[in-house]
């Protein structure tokens, strides 16, 4: 097996990799490392969470002087949530160098990062229209910029950044380094690397052999009108740890969103169309494991490298086999087994079909029960241990008001795990949440009101200590 140490990496950035836990290289490291260590500029082929910002990070932090407060090198990427993964990557591999990672991205103030840049900044790490904008203030310069990588190119293309790559790119020196890394290489990707690298190696990893093999996969026919009740039906029955609902828009997203929230599920939803403190904080919930399900368009979601996804929902079927490789792929990582559910109108069995032809993969029809992943056990006092109870949805409820809200930092997500949590109600039982500035509501069955009123209130969330009372009639 190869290591790390027989591609040529220096001591300290061994020991860097030793400290983050890589034990040997994948696929994508393993080709692209020596011909980067070389010097050569390379194009590689391969899909998010394959290891790719190691197999440029690495290269490119071993030449950096970390003693030369001059940009080095620039990585430019097409989100700011990729731009923040990257960041956290190179600063963990370059740690042991001193080298100084700063990252640049819109939504954020420009002041602090010209600060950062005045202070070092070997490595900037980008988003295009920042990196354009801090030129344009001086305050980045590339003229000894050695080392420049395009990630994510295509998705670039999808956003129209490419101009501006290339009035970036005509900055930089005609002696630099260049790797470009994308999930898929049409044409106008492909006329950027005749144009812009020089005798490139071009490294192609199969999709398939890395993204999609350690994931089981489904589909179920139903006519449009039925998605969501499947899609409810399916999270019901499959319990994943966490999910990711793909569709194909933002509208669409917005709407599935408030509708699976109103059903007192625990979501949130990821679009274009969202301010970037937004989405930052979904990102970081997802991350983190407190958020269960989100529902996010294609563009929103690329970039996320969350290990602990274990289903994938395609709510409208991808546009092409590439996108439905590229959505599954987000589950099954780092060994672990995924399971991903198409959902299929009767008229896109064609479409169905052209995706397992060209994605090389067989997609079986998905039967509830087939699969149960038991619940976790989650410790609670003895007094709280209740059985759970299948609601039938037409046992009578009670509105009660929870006295506080936004302003206090609450969630609908939050309410439901501490009603649920504190009672060993299921999610079911809890309904119609509605988070207002002040203070909140949410429904319980009316048999259960004594008991949630007793154990809920006094209990703390996000530092907010709880109260409850039944409302009015």
């Amino acid at each position: 097996m190869t290591t790390f140490a027989d591609l040529g990496l220096s001591d300290s950035l061994l020991q860097a990799l030793r400290d983050v836990g890589y034990e040997s290289p994948s696929p994508i490291q393993e080709q692209a490392i020596p011909p980067l260590l070389e010097g050569r500029d390379v194009i590689g082929q391969a899909q998010t969470g394959t290891g790719k910002t190691a197999a440029f990070g690495l290269p490119l932090l071993e030449y950096v002087d970390p003693a030369d407060d001059a940009v080095q090198a620039l990585v430019l990427t097409p989100t700011r949530e990729l731009c923040i993964q990257v960041t956290q990557a190179l600063r963990a591999y370059g740690a042991r160098k001193g080298i100084d990672v700063v990252a640049v991205f819109g939504g954020a103030p420009i002041r602090s990062q010209q600060a950062q840049l005045r202070a070092g900044g070997q490595v900037v790490v980008g988003t295009v229209g920042r990196v354009r904008d801090l030129i344009s203030r001086r305050s980045i310069v590339l003229s000894d910029c050695r080392f420049l990588v395009l990630d994510e190119a295509d998705e670039m293309l999808d956003l129209g950044f490419f101009e501006d790559v290339e009035r970036i790119i005509a900055l930089t020196p005609g002696s630099r380094q260049t790797a470009l890394f994308s999930a898929t290489v049409p044409p106008e990707v492909r006329q950027l690397a005749d144009n812009y690298l020089l005798d490139p190696v071009t490294i192609k990893i199969k999709a398939a052999t890395l993204t999609i093999d350690t994931v089981e996969q489904f589909y179920v026919q139903c006519k449009r009108d039925e998605k969501v009740g499947e899609l409810i039906r399916i999270i019901d029955a499959e319990k994943p740890t966490q999910a990711i609902v793909f569709v194909r828009t933002k509208v669409r997203c917005e709407q599935l969103f408030r509708t699976l929230r109103d059903k007192g599920l625990d979501v949130k939803a990821l679009h274009g169309d969202m301010s970037q403190g937004s989405r930052d904080g979904v990102m970081i919930a997802f991350k983190d494991g407190r958020l269960r399900i989100l529902v996010a368009t294609d563009v929103a979601a690329r970039g996320l490298d969350i290990t602990a996804v274990t289903h994938i929902v395609n709510f409208d079927i991808p546009t092409s086999p590439d996108v439905y490789v590229h959505r599954i792929g987000r589950t099954g990582r780092v060994g672990r087994s995924g399971r991903a559910i198409t959902l299929v109108e009767p008229r896109q069995r064609r479409e169905l079909e052209a995706i397992e032809r060209n994605a090389r993969t067989k997609i079986a029809p998905w039967i509830e029960g087939a699969h149960v992943k038991p619940e976790p056990v989650t410790p609670r006092p003895q007094r709280h241990e209740k059985p759970h109870v299948r609601r039938n949805g037409r046992e009578p409820h009670r509105k009660l008001i929870v006295g506080a809200g936004r302003s206090a930092g609450l969630e609908v997500a939050d309410l439901v795990t501490a009603v649920t949590r504190a009672t060993g109600l299921d999610g079911e039982a809890v309904r119609n949440v509605r988070v207002l500035e002040r203070f909140s509501f949410l429904e319980v069955p009316e048999s259960d009101v004594p008991e949630v009123l007793e154990r809920v209130n006094g209990t703390t969330v996000n530092g907010t200590t709880l109260t409850l009372e039944t409302a009015r009639n």
